[in-house]
């Protein structure tokens, strides 16, 4: 099987709700369901093939059509979270406002004594609490980062790493809180990956520097 058609598989495979039963937020154990691990063990399998150098050990997964992000850890999905990524999907171009694809990694973690709400500004805290929308559905074009931020660093060169015009880090691309978080599940952000400061507390808290970040358009 070549690498396309292993990929082509993979996605098919992840986007039939049937065989991916994983819900929000829901903590699994060495006594998840079968067809869970089969779906780790499906990304496993196209990242190991993929990337034969990557120790994929522990990996957060972003899929973008999906919406959703998966932390996993020793071949294990430990947690499910819904996403916000790019409202303009998903490419790597600078200005484009796109989510990247490809592999990345968290190159800096940052806001760890935050309260949840506070504002950053290139990447500091500004002292400033943002209001948390839940309820209604403006869609505010601030595009706020708030709580806390985890940078992300292209590991793939020509891709989204090197070149200034496609560069992730250079792009400013993080995994952050926002205020808009009656917008998670769908796309609505100008590049980022959005999730709710309670979600966000928690990834950075789970997650060590330098972890391995795989975003499909799937």
């Amino acid at each position: 099987m070549t690498l396309s058609t292993f990929y082509l598989a993979f996605c098919l495979f992840v986007c039939n709700g049937n065989l991916y039963p994983f819900s929000n937020n829901v903590k699994l154990n060495n006594k998840s369901s079968s067809s869970s691990n089969a779906t780790v063990e499906f990304l496993l399998d196209y990242l190991s093939i993929k990337y034969p150098d990557v120790n994929f050990e522990e990996i957060i997964y972003v899929g973008i059509k999906r919406q959703e992000l998966y932390y996993i850890k020793k071949g294990q999905l430990v947690k499910s979270y819904h996403i916000s990524s790019s409202a303009d999907g998903a490419g790597n171009v600078f200005g484009s406002n796109k989510t990247p694809i490809g592999l990345h990694k968290i190159q800096k973690k940052i806001g760890e004594e935050v309260p949840i709400g506070g504002i950053f500004e290139g990447k500091k805290f500004i002292g400033k609490i943002a209001n948390i929308n839940k309820d209604n559905h403006l869609h505010s074009k601030k595009d706020e980062i708030v709580t806390r931020i985890l940078t992300l660093q292209g590991q793939e060169e020509g891709i989204n790493k090197g070149n200034k015009n496609i560069d992730s880090y250079h792009r400013r691309i993080y995994i952050h809180g926002t205020p808009e978080e009656h917008l998670i599940g769908q796309p609505a952000s100008h590049g980022c990956i959005r999730m709710t400061s309670e979600d966000v507390i928690e990834l950075f808290d789970f997650v060590p520097l330098g972890i391995n970040v795989i975003i499909l358009n799937n």
